[in-house]
């Protein structure tokens, strides 16, 4: 990523050129009435940008696996994510010749990630922040997106807690909110939603759920 100085404005650009026009162009869809379509299309229109929808979840877990990145709350360099996307990227290339430019989509997803999860601009993001950014991206069915991403702050017997679950939600919702959408899925906030998750868990000292996992038939058929 290359920092530069406006001297007119002394600003700083943070972003790679290709994803500034990236930008621009999901704004033009903010013409877009109502707010589900008009988040599935800039997100949509990311994923391709970012080549994520060649990405299978199985491969994005298997990479994960192979640079030890098991530690959720460890925190990643700079260096470290290039590492990760270059095996990703690279093992992309190699099924996709004519539509995976590696450096380039590495520059881009490395902004995008830091964009997302390093506002701060500390150089550093959490490995789960990746891991959730990556695979919401990816190309599989949105049960099995669904199960992995459980499992990454589930605790032993595939149960969570209110701190867990409210975890998984605040890393998830900074992708909407990023591309300015998430005033329309309740907001930053996500306490709301995890109470509404917990209202029906018998009363305990330390209430836990375990998310099953269910489509109805018509979303079965639509998935198949």
């Amino acid at each position: 990523l290359r920092e530069k100085k406006k001297k007119e404005t002394q600003t700083t650009c943070w972003d790679h050129p290709k994803m500034t026009e990236l930008y621009q162009s999901l704004a033009d869809l903010n013409n877009v009435r109502f707010s589900a379509y008009r988040t599935a299309m800039k997100i949509r229109r990311l994923q391709k940008a970012l080549c994520l929808d060649l990405l299978d979840l199985s491969v994005a877990q298997n990479t994960f696996e192979q640079h030890k990145l098991t530690n959720n709350s460890h925190l990643l360099s700079v260096p470290d994510i290039i590492n990760c996307l270059t095996s990703i990227y690279d093992g992309l290339e190699q099924e996709h010749k004519d539509l995976v430019n590696v450096p380039l989509c590495v520059d881009m997803c490395l902004n995008w990630l830091l964009n997302v999860y390093d506002t701060g601009r500390s150089g550093k993001i959490r490995v789960l922040s990746m891991k959730i950014g990556l695979l919401s991206l990816s190309k599989g069915h949105l049960e099995e997106k669904y199960k992995y991403l459980f499992s990454q702050v589930a605790s032993a017997g595939d149960t969570c807690d209110q701190r867990q679950l409210g975890l998984l939600l605040h890393e998830a919702i900074q992708i909407p909110r990023q591309l300015g959408e998430v005033a329309a899925f309740g907001g930053s906030n996500i306490e709301p939603s995890v109470r509404s998750c917990f209202q029906h868990v018998i009363f305990s000292l330390n209430p836990r759920v375990k998310v099953s996992f269910t489509l109805c038939e018509n979303d079965q058929k639509k998935l198949s």
